[in-house]
């Protein structure tokens, strides 16, 4: 299995790692990755690695059976052997972006408080899918509700539960379409806020920012219909 760095740390940049393999594909197989692998709807992360006599641009980084994960080049370069202890380096910026929407969609499913069937993260935009029959009376309102509880700069925190717990919690899943993973032992809770003031808490093994207050400014874009009783809503960040 890979050591995930950024589980353990959203705000990890950079971390040596050693080359384990590569995949059939051309994946570098590697013992700890900073990088997280595409997942939950959250891109895989992209930027660079560094050897001896070697650099290599990663384009994103995806799960591979065992617990392992890869880190797919974005160009074509001579790979480094296993065994070459490399350094690997986040494109931050776009991981950052990553972080401050996934925390921000986090929010959106506590303004609109029905069930989410999909949802996707990017750099500047990001939606969830909610079974939504009839579309919301004041997005306005909506807007300014998610951006006063962005605006409170709650603590983002995690917490362990085992899968019985999860199990015996159902509620605490809001995706119809996608159960968390379960089958290790135990699942990653996040929590938006703390005691009295915590409004959020959720199974997710994403990054996020440490504050809501990281998000900045959001807005709400178009509610589109997708299918009888699907809707789909988008945000995007300001700045």
């Amino acid at each position: 299995m890979t050591e995930l760095l950024f589980r353990d740390d959203a705000y990890l940049r950079e971390a040596d790692a050693v080359v384990l393999g590569h995949t059939a594909e051309g994946a570098l197989i590697v013992d700890r990755s900073v990088f997280y692998a595409t997942a939950g709807g959250q891109p895989g992360d992209s930027g660079y690695v560094v050897w001896p006599g070697g650099r290599m641009a990663i384009a994103t980084a995806t799960k591979l059976e065992g617990g392992a994960v890869g880190l797919v080049p974005g160009e074509a370069v001579a790979m480094p052997p296993p065994g070459t202890r490399l350094r690997q380096v986040l494109d931050w910026e776009r991981r950052y972006r990553h972080m401050r929407m996934h925390t921000a969609l986090h929010l959106l499913s506590v303004v609109i408080a029905l069930p989410v069937t999909g949802g996707q993260i990017g750099a500047d935009r990001g939606r969830l899918d909610f079974d939504m029959p009839d579309p919301p009376d004041d997005v306005a309102a909506l807007d300014e509700t998610l951006n006063a509880l962005i605006g409170r700069d709650l603590p983002v925190t995690e917490t362990w539960i085992t899968d019985a717990e999860l199990l015996a919690n159902p509620g605490l899943v809001k995706t119809l379409s996608v159960m968390p993973p379960i089958g290790q032992g135990r699942v990653r809770l996040v929590r938006i806020g703390q005691g009295a003031g915590q409004v959020d808490l959720q199974p997710c093994g994403g990054t996020h920012v440490g504050r809501t207050g990281e998000i900045g400014r959001v807005e709400i874009g178009r509610i589109e219909k997708k299918g009888r009783q699907n809707r789909r809503v988008s945000i995007s960040l300001m700045a």
